[in-house]
């Protein structure tokens, strides 16, 4: 069968919500990337606030599928840390249903991001009683997340980025240094180089 034959009849195979999926999905990470990375800080709050919106018309879209909801739940974090102050706690616990509800659909979606996202949710929001943090259930999920994807730029980050916050600086040092090594990621440039300097800042105050 010739090669551009059997490309063809691989296409027609895939369901045709597939390519508007992975259309949007790479819309929505572009543009995170460009706000969280290239906007100035005080114009973050209602970028990400329309980014949500988006977000939640992208579950809308495909209410059975784990992808849209990681990316709502990492929206509505990152949207909680520009907006600060008691207003991100409701954020930040819309972020966690919407990632628990990506786990139970598909734990190995996107590389096993939603563990990855829940667990830098989980020591970064407060404890009780004004949040949910909890340092025991965001070293689990990190090392989820390193497990489904142990090269995985994200997940390398967090996880050292964690064990600074725990006083486990040599530690942190081989994850953040594996951040700089990691592969990069087609079509997210953007975000691979923001989180790349983050990893450069960390390990320049070891």
């Amino acid at each position: 069968m010739k090669p551009v034959l059997l490309a063809f009849l691989v296409l027609l195979a895939q369901p045709a919500w597939s390519a508007d999926l992975e259309t949007e999905l790479s819309a929505i990470q572009h543009r995170w990337a460009e706000i969280q990375y290239q906007m100035p800080d005080d114009q973050k709050e209602k970028a990400f606030e329309a980014l949500a919106g988006e977000a939640e018309d992208f579950v809308a879209h495909y209410p059975d599928r784990a992808e849209p909801l990681i990316w709502q739940g990492i929206v509505l974090s990152t949207y909680a840390g520009a907006k600060g102050g008691l207003g991100a706690l409701g954020l930040v616990k819309d972020a966690r249903k919407s990632l628990e509800a990506a786990l139970a659909i598909n734990g190995t979606a996107l590389d096993g991001s939603a563990y990855t996202s829940l667990g830098s949710l989980y020591y970064q929001v407060p404890g009780w009683p004004l949040g949910f943090g909890d340092d025991d259930k965001a070293r689990q999920y990190l090392q989820k997340a390193l497990a489904i994807n142990p090269e995985g730029l994200d997940a390398n980050f967090f996880f050292g980025d964690f064990l600074l916050d725990q006083g486990e600086p040599e530690r942190a040092r081989a994850y953040l240094q594996k951040v700089l090594e990691a592969p990069g990621r087609p079509g997210r440039e953007v975000a691979d180089a923001g989180r790349r300097a983050e990893a450069r800042e960390r390990l320049e105050t070891l």
